[in-house]
């Protein structure tokens, strides 16, 4: 293939700007806030997680508590009910009044008891409530941690989709003028040798794989004509010369 020396040296020109794009774009994929943003969401997840099962335990004692609350009054009622027909005199009979006593002992005895499991529901329910309250403060600050991470990700990201969206525009002035054929080799070996496809001649060596040539291809290439397009013998690229080549 060949191609005028002028457009040759071009292809050094698009193939510094193509590096610049693939710089744009790692440094696009790397940005810190990336892995910031993952590792704050990861947490986030398992706080509102630990939330639920704390809102959760809260809303089942709240049940709890109101169940065992009910089970007091009825008891307390029923009690009254009974201390009610003690001290009215309805009961005559010593056996009734002794029975009814004994009742009212007892329904003393299962009050004592269920107030003890609501003192018991009312104490793990407020244990609930504090850890509602502290995660929802965590869950928060998290929050408002990853929103400040997503803003600044955000930012970067506009800045170097800006700038690469400059390069772009760069790149298709210069590349537009050089001939077709030679720009399509240029972009398969491009897409072939990892980003490189062009690569200047320095001092007999190849800029590409950073391998100086050896006697019989410097050779070569000074009998070449300036017009022929070289190729690297070591990494196929396109060997640029220039007025530094040390041919």
């Amino acid at each position: 293939m060949n191609a005028a020396p002028a457009d040759q040296i071009r292809l050094l020109d698009v193939q510094a700007l193509d590096v610049r794009l693939s710089q744009l774009a790692h440094k696009r994929k790397s940005l810190p806030e990336h892995a910031e943003i993952d590792s704050l969401n990861k947490d986030l997840t398992q706080l509102r997680d630990l939330l639920v099962a704390a809102q959760t335990e809260e809303s089942d004692t709240s049940r709890e508590q109101t169940k065992a609350e009910q089970d007091v009054d009825q008891v307390r009622q029923r009690a009254a009910r009974d201390q009610q027909r003690l001290d009215s005199g309805a009961v005559s009979s010593p056996k009734d009044l002794e029975s009814l006593q004994r009742e009212i002992a007892s329904l003393a005895k299962r009050q004592a008891d269920l107030e003890d499991v609501v003192l018991e529901v009312m104490e793990r329910r407020e244990s609930a409530q504090e850890r509602v309250a502290e995660l929802t403060e965590r869950v928060s600050s998290v929050q408002s941690k990853t929103d400040d991470a997503t803003a600044r990700r955000d930012a970067a990201t506009k800045e170097l989709d800006a700038e690469a969206a400059e390069v772009a525009k760069e790149r298709a002035v210069v590349a537009e003028v050089i001939p077709a054929d030679l720009l399509k080799l240029y972009d398969k070996l491009r897409e072939k040798q990892g980003g490189v496809g062009a690569a200047r001649l320095y001092q007999r060596r190849c800029e590409g794989c950073r391998l100086e040539l050896n006697i019989t291809e410097v050779a070569e290439v000074r009998a070449a004509s300036p017009d022929t397009v070289l190729r690297c013998e070591n990494c196929s690229r396109i060997l640029v010369r220039t007025s530094e080549s040390g041919l």
